[in-house]
C-alpha cells in the first residue's frame, strides 16, 4: 500500500503555529521542530497568518504554508470537522477479561458506535450483548491478529481499537476524529491517563502518574527519532485507507512497528493529549515490573526489522566526545567538552545567520544538545547497558560512585522535568520516584538483554553516531 493519494488540506481546516518556535511574538522566524530546522516567512506567509499565528486553509497559498508547517512539526492542526461517529467502528481485542469489556462497553454506550469484540482464545468465551458483535479465536493468536480481525470485520471507513482495560472519557472520539479532514493522517492517538487516579500507595500512585503508555501532555506529529516516536496500540483510531496491518507475528511492540511503517510510508500520526483515555494500569510491584521487561524484548524485534530506528543511543559525534569528556569529571575532560560546546556553538549560530537572537538561541540549543547527551547516555547505562554496568562496578570503584551518582541525579533530573511539563499532576515522593525509576529500567533492560539473546541479534543495543 502507497501513501496518501493526496495531502491538500480541505478548505476551513486551521493550522496553529507553536509559539514555543518564535522568539518574543516574532512569528517571521521560526525555530523548532524535531529535526530543528529555522523557517522564515515571506511577507506574503505573514499576510496569511493571524496576530496569534493561526492559519486559516482557504486557498493554494495558504494550504502550501499550512502543509509546511504542518509536516515541519512546527505548527498542529486545528481542524474545523471531521468524519462522524457513523464512520466509526470500535475493536476490543480481548483475552480473559469479561469484566473489562463489560466496563468498556458500557462506557461506550454515549458513543452510539459499532463495537466489535474479538475473543483472543479466552479460557471462558467472552459474552456481549446485542448490538456487540463478537468475533471468537478457539486459541490464542495474539493481540495484533485480534485487531486485525476485528478492522477486517467492520464495514466503517475508520476504526478505533480500545483494548479492554481502558475506559475512554469525555467527548474523546470527537476529539480525535478532527484530526482525519487531514488526508495525510492516517492514526490518531489520544492520551492515556490511569484509570485508578484515586489509589492509595507508591506503587499504584508511579503506575498511575508514570506509566509507559502516557505519552505525555503536549500534542505532537509522530515519527521515529522525534521527542515522539510512537503512539501505544491500547487506543488509537485508524483510517482503514492508511492501515498497513499490526504485524502477526509480534507479540509485543506491534504499535511501535505499524507507526515507524505507517510513517515510512508517506502517512502521518498524530498524538492529541485533549482527549484521554483511561487505562487500567498494574498496581502490583511484580506485574508492573514483569509487565516492563515484556515491552523490553520487544526492542530486539524493532532492531531486526527497523534497524538503527531502534538504537538506545542516538548522538552526533562531536555531543558524544563532550559528553564522555565531561563524565570524566576531570579537568582536561572539562576542557575538551568547553572546545566542543564552543565549535557547536559557533556552528549552530552559523546556522541560525539572519534569525534574531541567534546567539542566544544557539546558546540554549548548545546546552540542550549536551544535556540531552547527558541524559542519553545516564539512562542508557542505567537501562539498556545495566549488566555491562554491572560488571564496571565490580571492576571499578571509580565508576561505582560514578553509576551511583548517576542513578540519584538522572531520576531526580527526570521528576523534575515531569512537573514542569506536566505541572497539574499529582505529585509524587521523588524519593519514591527515584526507586521506581531504577526498578523499572532494571525491569526493561531486562526484557531487552532476554531479547537480544533471543533472537541472537545485537542491533538492539548498538548505538548510532553521526558526524554532524
Amino acid at each position: 500500500m502507497s501513501g496518501p493519494s493526496t495531502t491538500a488540506l480541505p478548505v476551513g481546516f486551521q493550522v496553529q503555529i507553536d509559539l514555543r518556535c518564535a522568539r518574543n511574538g516574532n512569528l517571521r522566524h521560526l525555530v523548532g521542530g524535531s529535526p530543528m530546522r529555522v523557517m522564515k516567512l515571506s511577507d506574503a506567509a505573514l499576510g496569511m497568518t493571524s496576530a496569534d499565528g493561526r492559519i486559516a486553509v482557504a486557498d493554494a497559498g495558504t494550504r502550501v504554508l499550512a502543509r509546511r508547517l504542518l509536516d515541519a512539526g512546527i505548527a498542529h492542526p486545528r481542524p474545523m470537522s471531521g468524519p462522524g461517529r457513523d464512520d466509526v467502528t470500535v475493536v476490543i481485542p480481548v483475552r480473559d477479561n469479561q469484566s473489562g469489556v463489560e466496563r468498556l462497553i458500557a462506557a461506550l454506550h454515549r458513543c452510539d458506535v459499532p463495537v466489535i469484540v474479538v475473543d483472543d482464545g479466552s479460557s471462558a468465551p467472552i459474552t456481549a450483548a446485542e448490538p456487540v458483535r463478537v468475533i471468537r479465536f478457539d486459541e490464542n493468536r495474539g493481540p495484533a491478529a485480534a485487531r486485525n480481525a476485528g478492522l477486517a470485520a467492520a464495514e466503517t471507513d475508520f476504526v478505533a481499537f480500545l483494548d479492554s482495560d481502558t475506559v475512554p472519557t469525555g467527548d474523546w472520539l470527537t476529539m480525535l476524529l478532527g484530526h482525519f479532514a487531514d488526508p495525510a493522517v492516517a492514526i490518531v492517538a489520544p492520551r492515556i491517563v490511569g484509570l485508578q487516579a484515586g489509589s492509595t500507595g507508591a506503587v499504584a500512585d508511579y503506575a498511575n502518574r508514570f506509566s509507559s503508555l502516557d505519552m505525555g501532555p503536549r500534542e505532537a506529529l509522530v515519527a521515529p527519532g522525534s521527542p515522539m516516536a510512537y503512539v501505544p496500540s491500547a487506543a488509537m483510531i485508524v483510517r482503514r485507507d492508511g492501515f498497513l496491518g499490526f504485524d502477526e507475528s509480534l507479540r509485543v511492540a506491534e504499535d511501535v512497528d505499524l507507526c515507524w511503517r505507517t510513517q515510512r510510508d508517506g502517512w502521518h500520526i498524530r498524538y492529541d493529549p485533549i482527549a484521554e483515555v483511561a487505562h487500567d494500569h498494574r498496581e502490583s510491584l511484580s506485574g508492573m515490573l514483569n509487565r516492563r521487561r515484556f515491552y523490553g524484548t520487544g526492542a530486539a524485534e524493532l532492531a531486526v526489522r527497523h534497524g538503527s530506528l531502534a538504537a538506545p543511543l542516538v548522538m552526533t559525534a562531536p555531543i558524544a566526545t563532550g559528553v564522555i569528556a565531561l563524565s570524566t569529571r576531570s579537568r582536561i575532560g572539562m576542557l575538551v567538552a568547553a572546545v566542543i560546546a564552543a565549535f557547536v556553538f559557533r556552528r549552530t549560530v552559523g546556522l541560525l545567520k539572519h534569525v534574531p537572537y541567534a546567539p542566544r538561541i544557539a546558546a540554549r540549543n548548545t546546552g540542550r544538545a549536551f544535556g540531552f547527551g547527558l541524559g542519553q547516555v545516564a539512562a542508557a547505562v542505567l537501562r539498556h547497558y545495566w549488566p555491562l554496568s554491572l560488571l564496571g562496578c565490580l571492576i571499578s570503584r571509580r565508576f561505582r560512585v560514578w553509576l551511583a551518582w548517576a542513578a540519584i541525579v538522572e531520576a531526580l533530573v527526570m521528576w523534575v522535568r515531569s512537573q514542569l511539563v506536566d505541572p497539574e499532576a499529582p505529585v509524587m515522593s521523588p524519593v519514591h520516584y527515584v526507586v521506581f525509576r531504577r526498578l523499572d529500567d532494571l525491569a526493561y533492560g531486562a526484557g531487552l538483554w532476554q531479547g537480544v539473546v533471543g533472537r541472537r541479534d545485537v542491533g538492539a543495543l548498538r548505538p548510532v553516531l553521526s558526524l554532524s
